[in-house]
């Protein structure tokens, strides 16, 4: 169990995800087509988990994406099947679209016990997971509904492990706070490494910012083309945005290029060769690159090569 947690950013709680020992583990996506390569780092973790005999289930978050302005749930539910297609190359997992759920009585039933498990401010403190500002939220009632629907989800599901980037962090907790006062089963939290916009996070707009919500507003985003790379785009235009990346020279932090090879690359594709020297753990290329010893250039020389390949071999 202790080796599903690499290449995690945070677990809630690692007691709790150790002594479970396998179950049921989640995650659910907004379905969009194309899809840009961070959404690899979720699968990947995905697959490790089935492998290690967990049941996995990925809910296509139709109703969600409705909500959150992505298409009509016609649209969506097609975008869905192009994503489990091209998912079914890195596995083959069980998915539930959002309507079918939302078919159930007893499943708006839970919706409302959430509702009345959560305070008013605690709902839109978990806004962020939608990629949205407060007063984009304040403008569409129904987007209050997503976080509800969202810990709705996890406990309609039977979920023991709720996986998500680190963005998912405030409706996962929302959900363990929830399940304390309605008596239902606390999930555990897993989240996984989020790759950073290629253009970069620039000043952030204040520092004050959580580290959950500036990822939420920083990451890939198919709403920005330049922002990501997706499965789909060709060699020459994969090459071309890396070279185009934001990759400051000493800095890992925020950087897309070193997170490309950290949270990608290094563990489902590695070992990745950079500038003549082989490295299998992110930590070590985290250490020479801040050191200087990896430049910029090196390093997105190495990346560009090795993500062409890896996405070759999902064709």
């Amino acid at each position: 169990m202790e080796h599903l947690l690499k290449n995690v950013e945070e677990v809630v709680t690692k007691e709790e995800f150790l002594r479970l020992g396998g179950g049921r583990a989640y995650l659910g996506f907004e379905p969009l087509w194309p899809i840009h390569v961070g959404w690899l780092v979720w699968a990947y973790k995905l697959r490790e988990l089935q492998e290690a005999g967990f049941d996995v289930v990925v809910l296509v978050a139709t109703w969600h994406a409705w909500i959150n302005d992505k298409g009509s749930l016609e649209e969506l539910r097609r975008h869905g099947d192009e994503v489990r297609q091209f998912l079914g190359k890195v596995a083959q997992f069980k998915y539930v679209y959002g309507e079918e759920l939302a078919k159930d009585p007893a499943y708006w039933e839970l919706a409302v016990r959430v509702a009345k498990g959560a305070s008013l401010a605690r709902v839109r403190r978990a806004t962020p997971v939608m990629g949205r500002r407060a007063e984009e939220v304040e403008l569409d009632f129904a987007k209050l509904l997503y976080p509800v629907l969202q810990v709705a989800d996890i406990f309609y599901l039977g979920v023991d492990v709720a996986v998500g980037g680190v963005d998912q962090r405030r409706a996962h907790m929302l959900a363990r706070d929830v399940a304390e006062k309605l008596g239902f089963k606390k999930p555990v939290a897993l989240h996984t490494p989020i790759i950073t916009s290629l253009s970069g996070v620039g000043r952030m707009e204040g520092s004050h910012r959580e580290i959950d919500e500036v990822y939420a507003m920083y990451k890939m985003s198919k709403s920005k083309p330049q922002s990501a790379i997706f499965v789909t785009d060709p060699p020459e235009e994969v090459e071309k945005k890396v070279w185009a990346a934001y990759c400051p020279p000493r800095e890992v932090r925020f950087n897309p290029v070193y997170e490309l090879a950290a949270y990608l690359l290094i563990p489902y594709h590695g070992p990745l060769e950079v500038g003549g020297r082989r490295y299998e753990d992110p930590q070590a290329l985290a250490n020479d690159y801040k050191n200087g010893d990896v430049s910029p250039q090196a390093l997105k020389d190495a990346v560009a090569k090795a993500l062409i390949d890896m996405l070759a071999k999902l064709k």
